[in-house]
């Protein structure tokens, strides 16, 4: 009986193994559809803020999306964002970001992912990272974070050309 059963195991799992890879394969390139979709709105999203296309750019935002800009005091909501952006793009200058590095990591669901992202802009390297969510069949931001990188050796400078507003801030957010 137990050689019979251990026959059948090893019957069944020759027989799927076939289903397994195709199925891990099948994951494997689900991923990576997933990710060139990610990489394509985010060039698209990047791409319609170059050319100030204000309609392009917030289409490609969840309805709630936040965006958190270099400033410490710019922490938006999407209708906040679309206010203080609108005369940059009316202006037809908004800015110009290009991506030069970029890592995507995707929730096993594919429906919501997160990345980091090194930027080329007019402020020198700077740092986005946020959340693509799927929404409606499309990946659209639904947080990004912008930062201006400082190398570790200039840290104490920059540290001390910002104090003051650093101190204002903190007070004032304290004091709240």
């Amino acid at each position: 009986m137990k050689k019979i059963a251990l026959i059948s195991l090893f019957l069944s799992g020759v027989f799927l193994l076939p289903s397994l890879n195709a199925q891990v394969k099948n994951t494997e390139q689900n991923i990576l559809s997933a990710k060139r979709s990610i990489i394509k709105n985010l060039e698209r999203w990047h791409k319609a803020a170059a050319e100030a296309n204000f309609e392009d750019y917030f289409s490609l935002m969840t309805d709630d999306a936040i965006f958190i800009g270099t400033d410490a005091t710019e922490n938006w909501n999407l209708e906040e964002f679309k206010e203080f952006s609108r005369p940059y793009f009316e202006a037809g200058k908004a800015w110009s970001f290009k991506a030069i590095e970029r890592n995507i990591y995707l929730k096993e669901n594919r429906r919501l992912a997160w990345f980091d992202e090194l930027l080329d802009t007019h402020m020198g390297i700077c740092r986005g990272s946020g959340v693509m969510a799927k929404d409606n069949g499309k990946w659209k931001v639904q947080h990004y974070v912008l930062s201006i990188t400082i190398p570790n050796e200039n840290v104490d400078e920059i540290t001390l050309i910002k104090k003051e507003f650093d101190e204002e801030l903190i007070s004032k957010l304290r004091d709240n």
